[in-house]
């Protein structure tokens, strides 16, 4: 007789110091000249000893990787959410193939209608719509839609580590700059126009000054004790230099921030749901502000619709269960009073990168 093995818990494996130091990682990465220091002293720890705790976070892929992350249209490249039809048996390697792309970020298999969901930057020179037809023609792809980003709520990735709960509660607004922060105590309407600034989606002037920076600052950080130092003697600058031009990056909107980006489930957020909803035009605004406001919810958009797809608001949604993920739903229905919606769960991760720029 075969006994089966009690499966581990995502995340059991993390004990308080190790939780601690994902968060400080992944939500104010220090721009300091020793930053594992920095986070050692928060946490009662030696500089080494965190360098040896953080190279044992990325060696079990609960950090995915520590560098800037930068806001894909501002620096002129165009990005959709793409979503695709395929026979089962043919899923994972069509899945395969598009992620041979470069500009292809993310990529998941998902329940429902379209069962592969992923998003694609290309740089100036190219079209959305030329190279998804292309990816479709090569995958055989039974169907597809574009669904680029009409208004733009929220994108706002964090984790308490310590409570596991969601943690997106500071995160960044329309025009590049962090938002007030979200209420704690559930959903609740925020006052922030998504459009108050026209230009948040538009591409913004980069020199080759900021082109060499922007190569530098998305690569994956070393874990040495100066870990700045080697990228500003590249650059020809010294390190206070660097942070000074990351600042500047940041200020236009271009950088919205430098931080570590964690692999959810190894983290213990097992469930994720893409939240689709149906949505009068006439409350765009006022309900994608709504669904902002959870801290569960990590990014909100609004997407185009079609006959067959009517579904406006996009909210993903990370937690540590099925369970907690509708939950959220359920008060998020309640505080918009909107019932038509879907929650299509992950099935598989194909892919999940930052698209790395200008190289």
């Amino acid at each position: 007789m075969t006994q089966t093995q009690p499966q581990t818990k995502p995340g059991s494996d993390l004990d308080l110091l190790d939780r601690q130091i994902l968060n400080l990682l992944q939500s104010e990465f220090p721009l300091v000249e020793r930053p594992f220091a920095h986070i050692g002293d928060a946490v009662g720890l030696p500089e080494p000893e965190t360098i040896d705790r953080v190279n044992s976070l990325k060696r079990r892929n609960v950090v995915r990787q520590i560098g800037a992350i930068f806001d894909t249209r501002r620096l002129g490249y165009k990005t959709s959410l793409i979503a695709m039809n395929f026979p089962a048996d043919t899923l994972d390697a069509a899945a395969q193939k598009i992620n041979e792309h470069p500009g292809v970020s993310h990529n998941y298999a998902r329940v429902g209608q379209f069962n592969l969901w992923f998003t694609v930057a290309v740089p100036p020179e190219e079209t959305i719509e030329e190279t998804v037809e292309r990816m479709a023609k090569e995958t055989g792809a039974l169907s597809v839609r574009v669904m680029p980003t009409i208004k733009f709520f929220k994108i706002g990735v964090n984790f308490d580590m310590v409570k596991e709960e969601g943690a997106a509660t500071d995160y960044f607004s329309p025009d590049g700059i962090k938002a007030a922060k979200a209420g704690d105590a559930g959903p609740t309407e925020k006052k922030a126009e998504p459009d108050k600034n026209p230009e948040w989606n538009k591409a913004q002037v980069i020199t080759e000054d900021d082109r060499a920076a922007i190569r530098e600052l998305q690569e994956d950080l070393p874990l040495i004790e100066e870990p700045f130092t080697p990228m500003a003697e590249r650059l020809g600058m010294t390190v206070d230099g660097l942070f000074a031009k990351a600042a500047e990056l940041v200020d236009r909107g271009l950088m919205r921030r430098y931080s570590a980006v964690l692999h959810h489930r190894r983290a213990g957020f097992g469930s994720n749901a893409m939240a689709v909803w149906r949505v009068p035009e006439e409350r765009s605004t006022e309900v994608g502000n709504i669904m902002a406001s959870s801290k569960w919810v990590t990014h909100c958009y609004e997407r185009p619709t079609f006959p067959d797809w009517p579904y406006t608001h996009f909210s993903m949604i990370h937690a540590t269960s099925d369970e907690q993920c509708e939950q959220v739903v359920g008060e998020i229905s309640k505080a918009t009073g909107i019932d038509d919606y879907k929650m299509l769960y992950s099935t598989r991760e194909y892919k999940k990168t930052r698209v790395r720029y200008f190289v």
